[in-house]
């Protein structure tokens, strides 16, 4: 009877049984979350934490599901036991191995790409915070004069207990989607500490009406994605009919196909919002208002919808989009490969730019995504540079110079966002290909263009006294 209900329902939405099934339990993680809030006493707070997320694991994805979250947790913690001064290079490169064959054994892109769903998603998220553990308790040994304020504020001196850690791993479930979170963070919103902590003069704010504007957001988010989603298959991009389009239509239609697709992160991500609001977990800190400070829960937030779609900047794009893991790119990549003393430059934007497409899973429309992505926030660089050299007296020209930077992130992101829907080597080069590569010639020509035309920042020369 239960099984011809879920069939029932997975077929009014056009979803599987086993997509189903993961939603039901990711929508699951809000009461299981909000229930986290009034278990007693520390220990009762850190088994519930891991029970829950146990429970909802084999639920979703099933029994073996947690014998896979086991592998990175385990490499991780024995890391930090065994071996600290290296703990962190080491979980780091076993973690992304074990991902990575996951990722080859089950196939995870073309599963998902046909409606499909297994743990690899969710052993992604745990991967990340099982590093960012291990490299924190890592950073505990060393100085503090030499450390970048990330490392400040999230290294571990103590190394957390069994039950600390794996509460941290699973935390209400909160491994299904993220957000990512730094395990000192974690320690202190259980035990109060903190900003969490209720002793002062001011108390810990309602999460309630944040987390009704998360829910609000997701079920329009989920409204679009179910009403775009026929109009605009992925299939197309190898049917005739494609081909027979002019250029124009075809660019259109990445475009449509690529915001019909960020519909779908838009509404997972804010489920995922709401589920670590309304524990309290997403608390932030206050506004600097003195006169009346408002509550932020950033530390949930992992898109800003706007920010994304009216970008003004290919630059802001991994401010605002799948922002937690940006962060962790930025903290435990990107700012580790600039040398002390130097700048960084190309090659630690490329280089963050393919330990992320890795995670992702080894497919060609990966890599090239990720790549153009590179490419695509180089070039959008070289334009705002140009930008910064014009006069501010020449104000309508400073303007167009946004605008055109507008056009061009829309353009080339769009273009670049095919790779990542279609994943094969031929379905991406024939999509891009279909539009003459224009969003890879594009940023390339630009790069090489800003050789030919460097440009400074524009500074006004010192009137001479009279």
């Amino acid at each position: 009877m239960i099984s011809m209900d879920m069939d029932s329902m997975a077929a009014s939405i056009g979803v599987s049984v086993a997509v189903l099934r993961f939603l039901l339990c990711f929508v699951a993680t809000i009461p299981v979350s909000f229930f986290w809030r009034i278990v007693p006493s520390r220990l009762g707070k850190h088994v519930y934490a891991a029970a829950s997320g146990v429970f909802l694991s084999y639920l979703s994805f099933g029994f073996s599901s947690n014998l896979h979250f086991l592998v990175p947790m385990t490499i991780g913690y024995a890391s930090m036991a065994m071996y600290r001064p290296k703990c962190g290079i080491i979980t780091f490169f076993l973690g992304f191995a074990y991902l990575i064959g996951c990722h080859v054994f089950y196939m995870s892109g073309d599963a998902w790409k046909e409606g499909g769903i297994d743990s690899t998603g969710a052993l992604m998220v745990l991967t990340l915070k099982v590093i960012s553990c291990a490299v924190n308790y890592n950073d505990g040994m060393l100085k503090e004069e030499g450390l970048r304020e990330a490392q400040k504020k999230n290294r571990l001196i103590e190394m957390p207990s069994l039950i600390e850690y794996f509460g941290y791993c699973l935390c209400c479930g909160s491994h299904f989607a993220g957000p990512v979170y730094e395990m000192k963070d974690y320690l202190q919103w259980t035990e109060g500490t903190g900003i969490w902590d209720s002793s002062e003069k001011r108390k810990q704010p309602s999460p309630y009406l944040a987390t009704l504007r998360a829910i609000f957001q997701a079920g329009i988010c989920m409204a679009l994605y179910l009403y775009l989603v026929p109009q605009f298959p992925l299939t197309r991009f190898t049917e005739p009919v494609y081909q027979e389009w002019g250029f124009w239509k075809k660019f259109g239609y990445q475009y449509m196909a690529g915001q019909t697709a960020r519909w779908k992160y838009y509404f997972i991500w804010s489920i995922s919002e709401a589920s670590i609001i309304i524990s309290g977990l997403g608390f932030s800190g206050w506004t600097d208002d003195d006169a009346s400070p408002k509550p932020k829960w950033d530390r949930a937030k992992n898109v800003d919808i706007l920010g994304v779609e009216l970008a003004k900047s290919a630059v802001q794009i991994p401010l605002v989009w799948n922002i937690q893991v940006s962060t962790w790119l930025r903290h435990y990549v990107y700012e580790r490969l600039v040398k002390s003393g130097k700048k960084a430059g190309f090659f630690q934007l490329l280089a963050t730019q393919t330990v992320s497409a890795v995670w992702h899973g080894l497919y060609p429309g990966y890599m090239m995504f990720f790549v153009q992505s590179a490419l695509m926030i180089a070039g959008s660089r070289v334009i705002y540079r140009w930008q910064q050299a014009i006069s501010p007296k020449l104000g309508v020209l400073r303007s167009m110079m946004v605008f055109i930077n507008f056009l061009y992130t829309v353009l080339v992101l769009n273009y670049s966002a095919v790779g990542f829907m279609v994943l094969s080597l031929h379905e991406t080069l024939t999509a891009y290909g279909s539009v003459y590569y224009i969003g890879t010639i594009i940023p390339v020509g630009l790069i090489l263009l800003s050789y030919v035309v460097p440009a400074k920042p524009y500074r006004a020369k010192p009137r001479k006294e009279e």
